[in-house]
C-alpha cells in the first residue's frame, strides 16, 4: 500500500504514482509463482493427493490462506496453464487466416506447438507428466480441462459459420477437432513417460498428427474457412 499523502484534489495518476501499483503486481506475481513452484515440487516427490495445503505454505513461507487466495482449488496449483489450454483451439479458430478454414488452422497451429514442444500441447518432462497420470484427482481435472475447451471451440465455430453452438453441424466438428488433439496431448504424455527426448516426441508426434488431420480432411477440409 502507498505510504505517501494523498492529494486533496481529484487528478489524473502520474506516471510516478502509478508505479507502485505496477510494483505491487509484479510482488504478486512473484508471490503466485514461489507457491506454484514449492507447490510442484511437493507434487512431484510424495504425489497430488498425499500433498496438504499446509505444507505448500510452510515450504513457500507463507500463511495457508495466503495460498488459497491465489489458488481456489488445490488442483490449480498443479495445472496452472488452464485458462491457455481452454481457450487455445477457439482462439486459433478466431485468428486463422484468410482463405484458411478451421481445421488447416488448427493443423498449422499444432505443427507450431509440437515444434516449440509447448507445454499446452502436452509436453512437460516426464515428471510432470507422471504426476498426473499417478493422481486421479489431476487425471480428472484435466479430462474436465479437455470438455472445456471443446465446448470453447464449438463457440468459436458457431461464430465462425453464423449458426448457434448447439447446432448439429458445429457440435460434431467441435467434437472430431476436439478429439483428434485430445488424442494427440495424450499420445505425447505417453511419450513423455517413456522417457523419449523433446526432440524424438516432436518428430514422431507430427508424423501422427499429420495421419489424424488427413482422416479429418475430407469431412472438414472447407469448413469454417475465413
Amino acid at each position: 500500500m502507498a505510504t505517501d499523502t494523498a492529494p486533496s484534489t481529484q487528478s489524473a495518476p502520474s506516471a510516478s504514482s502509478a508505479q507502485p501499483t505496477g510494483l505491487r503486481e509484479a510482488k504478486k506475481q512473484e508471490t503466485r509463482q514461489l507457491i506454484s513452484d514449492h507447490a510442484t515440487r511437493l507434487f512431484i516427490a510424495q504425489g497430488f493427493e498425499r500433498t496438504t495445503v499446509a505444507e505448500i505454505a510452510i515450504a513457500a513461507r507463507v500463511a495457508k490462506k495466503t495460498v488459497t487466495n491465489y489458488f481456489a482449488r488445490k488442483e490449480d496449483l498443479a495445472l496452472d496453464h488452464q485458462d491457455a489450454f481452454v481457450e487455445s483451439l477457439a482462439r486459433m479458430v478466431s485468428e486463422r487466416q484468410p482463405g484458411e478454414s478451421a481445421l488447416a488452422a488448427l493443423r498449422r497451429a499444432f505443427a507450431e506447438a509440437a515444434t516449440a514442444a509447448d507445454p499446452v500441447a502436452g509436453f512437460s518432462g516426464p515428471e510432470f507428466a507422471r504426476m498426473i497420470a499417478d493422481s486421479p484427482t489431476l487425471s480428472a481435472c484435466l479430462r474436465g480441462l479437455h470438455d472445456q475447451r471443446e465446448h470453447a471451440l464449438a463457440e468459436a465455430l458457431a461464430e465462425a459459420v453464423g449458426v448457434p453452438p448447439e447446432d448439429i453441424s458445429v457440435q460434431t466438428a467441435a467434437g472430431l477437432l476436439g478429439a483428434v488433439h485430445r488424442i494427440l496431448f495424450q499420445r505425447i504424455q505417453d511419450l513423455t513417460l517413456a522417457e523419449n527426448p523433446d526432440a524424438e516426441i516432436t518428430a514422431t508426434i507430427t508424423r501422427e498428427a499429420t495421419t489424424a488431420f488427413d482422416l479429418l480432411e475430407p469431412a472438414l477440409g472447407d469448413y469454417a474457412i475465413a
